[in-house]
């Protein structure tokens, strides 16, 4: 908490999240900004635990949070009103163990009992705070949790945020290094590879010794950091040695004091997450318009080339009309009804062709579907009854997950099918008709299965004896499988999405190119048919087609140009380094 006071809350001119002994946050504590919301702290009671309701549920539900307006303006008011994050309440062991802060196969992770025998639980069972900031306008949320009994309380934590996460930033106490339980969160948690991992050593004004010279004082906490490093399994440039509190003190009491600062030991872990955090949102970001420029460009040029080669062929045909006699309009325009007529012919085709597509395109969905998971994550779950938390519950999640991955497998080759159909398809009429129908390349479902198996490490873990006791405890296993579905649930909606944009892709220009040939004939027809009602037309429609055609080439340049520049300036996002934390956090005017 005091870490993100020293990087969000340093313009406030006060420590603002509570960060004292004896008085810290006891609930994830998540910050991030929303423009359409106003500065604000949201606070879910712990007894929703009780209804077996996850977190993601109750995001977009007001009536179940309280709500705190903040004045991000006045230090004093804000301090105090997200010192709500610090507050408790007595229960007793039932009602502990109901909301999963009592395991009696776990005793030594019970919170102590009063005389009256009762003990002492989080108020709130989660706390969003809506707040300006530089960075949380860009897109960042950070999320604060207390320790480890948040940590495995709350399942979403382990299974949806941290999994997630771009980045996780790992405090420990300088003094004490890592400590049994601190390797325990690490190996269970944060062990991923796929994880961006930072370690913070905070605390390092505690090692100071007035017995000890400052060189002494320094090699000790180099000492630290190598023996965090090497216990972890972390580079030693993630690893950081820091205060907090003085990075705090630097930026507060001695008005951002560079040399106090740069003595905190902050400033390198803010450049680090700034290379980190800012410099991956700016790589999707790049990515993602690289991808929609590309589409674009591709979908307009062939729609271009398609008019263009209509217009070349109008052009020809009315420039062999020179010196023709009326008779002979006559029968050209005849032969161009007679060409319409022939062309209404692929009708019929295309409107087999679309039902065969649908067809096939049903039957790869459905097995990917909503309703199809549902009945799959209850099949295990029955399953697994008897034996959840034991072999059963393993050999029925793992069951499951080979259900699964045969079921993305199939997509793929359903898709292939697919694909072979409407190139053979569009070859025939692209012959008989004139049509320019293009396939593009098949969606691949590579990363789907990779977050399938992501999936299954992450939630298979749970079916292991180490969390047989969490698994037990009330409304875990409920909420457990419903993160399951709902995790399910969103791989494999991206995934139907995915090849359902494909194939609208495909059907699309179907109907398009079917529209231009319809307008193209009628061109034809009511070109001719001037010409032929007044002789002097023809060397006029001529002149108007060079001049549509001249237009259509510029566009098509035109498009290719903004395609360029587009890429160009994306490739200089991602090329360029993003402006560090500290540079962000000092953007904003101090407080008054």
């Amino acid at each position: 908490s005091e870490l993100i006071n020293a990087i969000f809350f340093a313009d406030a001119g006060r420590r603002v999240l509570p960060a004292t002994p004896g008085r810290t946050t006891m609930c994830p504590v998540e910050l991030r900004c929303d423009a359409d919301a106003p500065a604000r702290l949201a606070l879910l009671p712990i007894e929703t635990r009780l209804r077996g309701l996850s977190l993601a549920e109750l995001r977009g539900r007001d009536e179940h949070w309280q709500q705190v307006l903040l004045d991000a303006r006045d230090a004093r008011t804000l301090a105090a009103a997200l010192g709500a994050v610090t507050r408790t309440q007595r229960v007793s062991v039932e009602q502990a163990r109901a909301l999963g802060f009592w395991h009696d196969e776990q005793p030594e992770d019970n919170p102590p009992q009063a005389a009256d025998g009762s003990v002492e639980v989080p108020a709130w069972r989660h706390a969003l705070i809506n707040y300006p900031h530089p960075l949380l306008e860009r897109g960042l949320v950070v999320v604060d949790t207390p320790g480890l009994n948040a940590i495995g309380a709350e399942p979403e934590l382990t299974l949806g945020l941290l999994p997630n996460a771009h980045a996780v930033v790992f405090v420990l106490a300088a003094d004490a290094g890592v400590t049994k339980s601190d390797l325990a969160i690490w190996r269970e948690h944060l062990g991923a590879a796929s994880l961006e991992r930072f370690v913070v050593l905070n605390k390092i004004d505690t090692l100071a010794d007035p017995l000890a010279t400052p060189a002494e004082v320094a090699a000790q906490i180099e000492h630290q950091r190598a023996v965090a490093s090497a216990t972890l399994g972390v580079p030693p440039e993630r690893v950081f040695a820091l205060s907090a509190r003085a990075a705090l003190a630097a930026r507060v009491e001695h008005g951002a004091d560079a040399d106090a600062l740069a003595a905190s030991g902050l400033p390198p872990l803010e450049r680090a997450l700034a290379a980190e955090l800012l410099q991956r949102r700016r790589e999707l970001l790049a990515h993602s318009v690289l991808a929609v420029v590309q589409q674009l460009r591709g979908s307009g040029q062939r729609r271009l080339a398609d008019r263009r080669r209509q217009n070349a062929e109008q052009l020809l045909e009315l420039r062999g009309l020179r010196g023709k006699s009326g008779a002979k309009l006559r029968m050209m325009v005849e032969r161009v009804d007679a060409e319409a007529a022939e062309f209404e012919r692929c009708t019929a085709r295309l409107a087999a062709l679309r039902a065969v597509q649908l067809r096939q395109l049903r039957a790869l969905t459905t097995p990917l579907g909503s309703d199809a998971l549902r009945v799959e994550v209850g099949a295990m779950h029955a399953a697994g009854a008897a034996r959840l938390f034991g072999l059963g519950g393993r050999s029925a999640f793992a069951q499951l997950m080979q259900r699964l991955h045969a079921a993305v497998q199939h997509a793929e080759v359903q898709c292939e099918e697919m694909r072979q159909m409407l190139v053979a398809s569009f070859a025939q009429l692209n012959a008989e008709f004139g049509f320019a129908f293009t396939i593009a390349p098949l969606p691949t479902l590579a990363a789907y299965v990779k977050e399938l198996e992501r999936i299954e490490e992450n939630y298979g873990r749970y079916f292991g004896m180490r969390q047989a006791w969490r698994m037990a405890a009330p409304g875990f296993a409920e909420q457990f499988r419903r993160m399951l579905l709902s995790k399910l649930r969103m791989v494999f909606e991206n995934a139907v999405g995915e090849v359902e944009l494909w194939s609208k892709a495909a059907s699309g220009q179907v109907e398009l190119q079917l529209r231009e040939r319809r307008r193209a004939f009628v061109r034809r027809r009511e070109a001719l048919q001037r010409v032929r009602d007044a002789a002097g037309e023809l060397e006029q429609r001529i002149a108007e087609v060079q001049q549509h055609e001249e237009q259509l080439g510029a566009v098509q340049a035109r498009i290719g140009e903004l395609a360029e520049a587009a890429a160009a300036a994306m490739q200089r996002l991602y090329d360029d380094p993003p402006t560090a934390v500290a540079h962000a956090a000092s953007a904003r005017p101090a407080a008054a």
